[in-house]
């Protein structure tokens, strides 16, 4: 094929996704991350996929489920994969009345009852933590709640499946609109502005990055690589992925790393409602672990 061939196929190819195909990426999918591929978003699911297909030069989305498949392409290609049928969406302060219950009730509650932030760092995990914005946002809450508690020291895990976000997290450069939630006094205090204005970008400051430890995790790992314990859990807009059955289980896998009476939060748009976990609701998206 020459150059023209190939720039013609480029702009105009549109392979399609059958319903084998669609069935196939979705067993596939749900085995290994435990994300539901519905046939009712198959429109969706195809034209996100079309861009990976044109990216790799594969013709069609069977070769591509190969390659998919194969030691390579769990390597190289999952997390571009998952990238394009989920939606990383999320913001500084997002679902802002979590971070107040946290610093107002969760923490005065967990330091009231054990060793955390003293004997040992009090840990918050970012389960699903995307580009970074939410565990950022929770080091710049838990940093300026440390200004008031001599001694008290935290750290904060965020961990995700996809090595993009988690590379854009480490990084934690943002565009400057990108971070208009985010209160004036906490900009200057964490955040340094490009020294070229014209980019409109802002960095997160070091001592803050250096409370921020990302990892890849994959949900449906049998064990996860996280310390034993932590003592609270952000998981908020990830399960709704998920079916039920496997939210349950991913729920209890979860608590097992929570201490005795720490919590998890939810997102929103999420219950755990009929589930049998070892939960006690505080508020709505907001739970305690029975002790």
């Amino acid at each position: 094929m020459n150059t023209a061939d190939t720039s013609y196929k480029s702009a105009s190819w549109t392979p399609s996704l059958s319903d084998d195909d669609l069935h196939i990426l979705s067993t596939f999918i749900y085995d290994t991350c435990g994300i539901k591929m519905p046939s009712s978003k198959k429109v969706m699911i195809e034209s996100r996929l079309q861009k990976r297909l044109r990216a790799l030069g594969i013709d069609s989305f069977r070769d591509y489920c190969d390659y998919l498949f194969s030691d390579e392409g769990k390597n190289n290609e999952l997390a571009h994969c998952i990238d394009a049928i989920t939606t990383n969406k999320t913001d500084f302060f997002r679902e802002a009345s979590h971070f107040d219950y946290l610093t107002t009730h969760a923490l005065p509650a967990l330091l009231k009852s054990g060793d955390a932030g003293y004997k040992r760092r009090f840990t918050v995990w970012s389960a699903g933590c995307s580009t970074g914005e939410e565990p950022y946002t929770l080091a710049m809450v838990l940093s300026e709640l440390a200004e008031t508690l001599s001694g008290f020291d935290f750290s904060i895990l965020a961990t995700d499946i996809s090595t993009r976000v988690l590379d854009k997290a480490k990084l934690g450069v943002y565009e400057e609109n990108s971070v208009s939630p985010v209160p004036d006094k906490l900009k200057s205090k964490y955040l340094l502005r490009s020294k070229d204005s014209s980019k409109g970008l802002v960095r997160i400051v070091p001592r803050l990055r250096a409370k921020v430890l990302f990892k890849r995790l994959n949900f449906m790992d049998n064990h996860f690589n996280i310390p034993d314990t932590v003592d609270v859990i952000f998981c908020r807009n990830v399960i709704i992925y998920f079916d039920r059955l496997t939210q349950e289980r991913l729920m209890n896998k979860f608590i097992r790393h929570l201490v005795p009476g720490g919590y998890l939060f939810i997102g929103h748009s999420e219950t755990l409602s009929g589930m049998d976990v070892p939960l006690i609701s505080m508020a709505p998206t907001i739970y305690r672990k029975s002790k």
